[in-house]
């Protein structure tokens, strides 16, 4: 049994701080990002792994920055064996680092060197990848940067969203630290170096939504089961932002200019940047709620060679 320090904040955290605790090791606090404000009332909101925590009886600390908080006196204190962290949401100073005697251990959601950063889900889906996974890696000063411990592969649906991968991948990530947990308190597992030739997967923002209609077909469908369920790909149509909720690369090519509406059989299909075809299946027009888009089309005139994107 080890004693642990687990830092953690979204959903995707509290598979692994389940397995952790069913596993039999001791949690001795919990660190979360603080409660923010959401709904339509701004009411303080706790962050899932703090949720998670208190069902078990486990004391939580939520400190602002932990460069500029009593978090390191406080660990000290613990003195844990190790620190797990997933997702938590902050940089962890060397300081802090340099604590437990087994060191610090993220769960990534990627096979590591690829995909460093903030969204290596949405990256992964983003640029077409077939196979991404979950890496357990020992914490260094450098972004991702530490020593791999165990990496777990998990194929990529076609038609797959960043929200399904999401939740695969936060209880494949639940497996595979109790594995990366037991080698270390046993002293089975030897780190290996990372290598050189890394990709990143930077933060995604809202504005990144927008649908680029001179890339292609595939590219832009890929983009849409990146961004879903946040931010939502969208754009224009006669002047009303439109969010793609669903959609299909066409078999059907075409050779009017790229960004035009081309077809309006069932959907929504507009011209990509090769000929290609793009059907929008699903919509969420601004101001309205989700619909087919052959409903829309029912009510709403949209005419052969309209423009998307204004």
């Amino acid at each position: 049994m080890l004693n642990i320090v687990y830092m953690g904040t979204p959903d995707f955290a509290v598979p692994a701080l389940e397995s952790i605790i069913s596993a039999g090791h001791n949690i001795q606090a919990v660190f979360a990002q603080p409660d923010k404000p959401a709904g339509r009332g701004y009411n303080l909101r706790k962050p899932p792994v703090k949720i998670c925590a208190e069902k078990h009886g486990i004391a939580v600390y939520q400190p602002e920055k932990l460069r500029d908080s009593d978090a390191e006196k406080v660990i000290k204190q613990i003195n844990p064996d190790i620190i797990v962290v997933a997702a938590y949401g902050q940089i962890l100073p060397e300081s802090i680092l340099k604590l437990p005697r087994l060191g610090c251990v993220n769960i990534h959601a990627s096979l590591l060197p690829k995909l460093r950063g903030a969204a290596p889900i949405q990256w992964a889906i983003y640029n077409g990848d077939n196979v991404t996974g979950i890496t357990t890696m020992k914490m260094a000063k450098g972004l991702d940067t530490g020593d791999i411990l165990e990496q777990a592969e998990t194929k990529i649906g076609e038609n797959e969203t960043a929200d399904s991968l999401h939740d695969r991948l936060s209880h494949l990530g639940a497996k595979l630290i109790v594995s990366t947990l037991s080698k270390l308190e046993n002293g089975s597992i030897t780190p290996r170096p990372q290598g050189e030739e890394f990709t990143y997967a930077p933060l995604i923002k809202k504005s990144m939504g927008e649908i680029d209609f001179s890339k292609t077909a595939r590219e832009i469908y890929n983009m849409i089961r990146a961004f879903t369920p946040w931010p939502s790909a969208f754009t224009m149509l006669n002047g009303r932002r439109i969010k793609i909720v669903e959609a299909a690369v066409s078999d059907k090519t075409t050779k009017i200019p790229s960004g035009s509406v081309c077809f309006t059989c069932g959907a929504i299909s507009a011209a990509c940047g090769d000929g290609s075809v793009i059907d929008f299946l699903t919509i969420q027009p601004e101001g309205s709620g989700k619909m087919p888009a052959d409903a829309f089309l029912r009510g709403h005139a949209v005419e052969i060679g309209a423009v998307l994107g204004k």
